[in-house]
């Protein structure tokens, strides 16, 4: 987990381009999450705000669900803002860590739409963070949030079992996460704040052409971005990453057709305030 926002820049300065190789099937969870966002016909959403906004793929989807709102996006990343400025020029767009900003006082505006699309994984704290997030709700506002929930699958086992080898193990202590996500626990932490709480965990299966090849380059947008980030030198992480995809291509043998289907767990919160 990542601790501050010059760690956050840091590990996602420079992946932009490689988050959106596969903007397609990261994009659908976000479908699905806005789609069960309970927007009541008389209920105007005047303003949203997509929050680690990242390239924009997913703040456009935000502006489909609610035409006619204000949007704006906030992310720790710069090279993500200029991707996203670019995709989406006559927004407003900040630079900002979410847990700085979730803190701002009473007077900070409030908004009838929040959304955290694959974001909060990797924030600290979230007994503190999730409720602050929706006391920048305005009253009848939604708090979506979908976070990934794979720590368990092989693509995260086997990047901390190989970032305890040599020669790597001592640049990579205490890099990897570590965290769960208790569907019960969010519940219970959300719904004393909340008139609604819906929680949901769903499994895509996303077809990656390319076998294992197209596994790693998946990763390297997310999951191993912190791993390499870490390492000191170009050639370090090419050795890493080489034994990365050695060990991928045994966990996901590739279909007749060279295709992997890549089980992904994914955790979803629509939170509703009174």
């Amino acid at each position: 987990m990542l601790n501050n926002a010059a760690d956050k820049t840091t590990t996602r300065d420079g992946y932009a381009k490689q988050y959106v190789q596969f903007e397609d099937e990261r994009t659908r969870p976000v479908r699905d999450l806005l789609a069960a966002v309970p927007i009541a016909p008389e209920q105007a959403v005047r303003t949203a705000i997509d929050i680690g906004c990242g390239p924009a793929n997913s703040t456009g989807i935000l502006m489909a669900r609610v035409p006619g709102a204000q949007v704006s996006g906030l992310d720790a990343s710069a090279d993500m803002l200029d991707a996203a400025r670019k995709r989406l020029p006559k927004l407003q767009f900040e630079l900002a860590d979410i847990a700085e900003w979730s803190a701002r006082g009473s007077d900070a505006p409030r908004y009838d739409l929040m959304l955290a699309n694959a974001v909060l994984q990797w924030l600290p704290d979230h007994d503190t963070l999730f409720p602050r997030l929706v006391q920048r709700l305005a009253p009848g506002g939604h708090l979506a949030i979908q976070m990934p929930d794979n720590l368990d699958e092989p693509a995260h086992t086997l990047l901390r079992e190989i970032a305890a080898e040599a020669p790597w193990a001592s640049q990579l202590a205490g890099v990897a996460r570590t965290e769960r996500f208790d569907a019960r626990h969010y519940y219970a932490l959300l719904k004393p704040l909340c008139a609604r709480v819906d929680v949901w965990r769903t499994t895509y299966y996303h077809p990656l052409a390319g076998g294992a090849d197209a596994v790693v380059e998946w990763f390297k947008g997310s999951a191993m971005r912190p791993f390499l980030a870490a390492l000191r030198s170009d050639d370090e992480r090419a050795a890493f990453t080489a034994r990365y995809r050695e060990a991928i291509a045994h966990a996901y043998p590739a279909l007749d057709d060279g295709v992997v289907l890549l089980p992904f767990p994914r955790l979803f919160i629509v939170a509703t305030r009174g």
